[in-house]
């Protein structure tokens, strides 16, 4: 990022300012449209000074190389699906009850036998070397800090075993499965070894999306000789790792190759979500890649409440997609997810700060979630239901 001369002292009054304004209810309307930001205001080089985690992306557009704002931030086509996944959220009320005793928020939750803090999940993301040199490893550390599960990405920069030591505990393993079944069974022993309880299965890669914003940086960093994925160090690049011939067979493959508990990810009608619960799978996550495969149109929260009705308790329901507010998160547990996994949200921190950029982010989402939750009326995660949306 660009140095911004400033005196140090007067940094913390300019922040409380800055604070203020956010607060102010003649500038708020202001903030909301993206006319008046923080980094509109001053171009911040502290992550606390992020009011909302789009102030991190909007930072990031204005510093970032082009090519990587453009791989973190595109989707494929026209990218209609990804401007889908936030839009859908909009069509959504929120109907809030009143006199309801929200002293003490419980966000705290159980998925797949862990107890966790919040639902709020740390989405598998590739190659984050590219974006920060801390990559996983700073993310890792973030999510560790701020009590969130890890889910880490078969592409990812660093080692399944690198970030599980930089986390201090197993993450989850996301698994793109390869064609060669040889590498796959490898993968799946490093994430065993590295002490992953649940793995992760990407069903939703046949062949790659046609993602032309994005396709200049991955030349780049192909042609540059420098991209590492840590998980083939020893098993050397992958031909690929999507694979058009895979079926519903595999799954049964890979029960039989692993102890991990299984989530399929990449979900979207209800015909698929009782299938896996007909396999025999702890989980699911609703899940269009973050609008980057087919232009379907489709947002992942307009699919969600189908698969919840479908699966009916049955096995764990995890959603992605467009979410970037406390809202989300609310109308997406009010929808049956039991848990969410957020991507871009704190992504942005990362590629412009680093760990305290992801941590921040982090902060952000919870304290809109705790705040949403006590202004609607839920007292815990159990209170949020369809009543609640209208």
């Amino acid at each position: 990022m660009k140095e911004v001369p400033r005196h140090p002292e007067t940094l913390p009054a300019r922040r409380e300012f800055v604070r203020w304004l956010a607060a102010s209810p003649l500038v708020a309307p202001l903030l909301a449209k993206e006319l008046l930001s923080p980094e509109t205001l001053f171009a911040f080089d502290d992550p606390t000074m992020a009011t909302n985690v789009m102030a991190f992306e909007a930072l990031a557009k204005r510093h970032l190389d082009p090519d990587i704002y453009s791989f973190i931030a595109g989707g494929s086509d026209d990218e209609k699906t990804l401007a889908a996944n936030r839009a859908a959220f909009d069509q959504v009320q929120i109907r809030a009850r009143r006199l309801v005793d929200v002293s003490a928020v419980d966000t705290s939750v159980e998925v797949l036998g862990e107890s966790m803090s919040t639902p709020i999940l740390i989405a598998p993301v590739g190659t984050q070397g590219a974006m920060h040199p801390e990559g996983e490893l700073g993310t890792a550390r973030a999510a560790a800090n701020r009590d969130h599960t890890l889910i880490a990405s078969t592409v990812s920069t660093h080692s399944i075993g690198e970030i599980a030591d930089a986390y201090g505990r197993p993450p989850w393993f996301q698994l793109y499965p390869t064609p060669d079944l040889s590498m796959t069974e490898a993968l799946l022993d490093q994430a065993e070894a590295a002490g992953c309880r649940v793995c992760a299965l990407t069903v939703d890669t046949p062949v790659l999306g046609n993602r032309e914003a994005q396709r200049t940086f991955i030349a780049k960093l192909l042609g540059s000789g420098q991209l590492r994925l840590g998980n083939f160090d020893e098993l050397g690049m992958p031909a690929g790792v999507d694979d058009p011939a895979l079926t519903w067979d595999f799954v049964d493959w890979l029960r039989s190759k692993t102890a991990m508990k299984l989530l399929i990810k990449g979900v979207v009608t209800h015909e698929d979500a009782t299938l896996c619960v007909d396999k025999g799978v702890d989980g699911l996550i609703v899940s269009n890649h973050g609008g980057r495969q087919l232009e379907s149109l489709r947002s992942t929260f307009e699919a969600l409440p189908e698969i919840a009705e479908a699966v009916d308790g049955r096995i764990a329901v995890l959603m992605d997609g467009g979410i970037v507010r406390g809202t989300h998160i609310f109308k997406a547990l009010a929808s049956g997810a039991d848990a969410i996994c957020v991507g871009r949200a704190w992504l942005w921190g990362l590629a412009t700060f680093g760990q305290p950029g992801v941590e921040h982010a982090l902060d952000i989402l919870r304290a809109e979630l705790v705040r949403d939750m006590q202004l609607a009326g839920t007292p815990n995660l159990a209170a949020i239901t369809g009543d609640f949306l209208g």
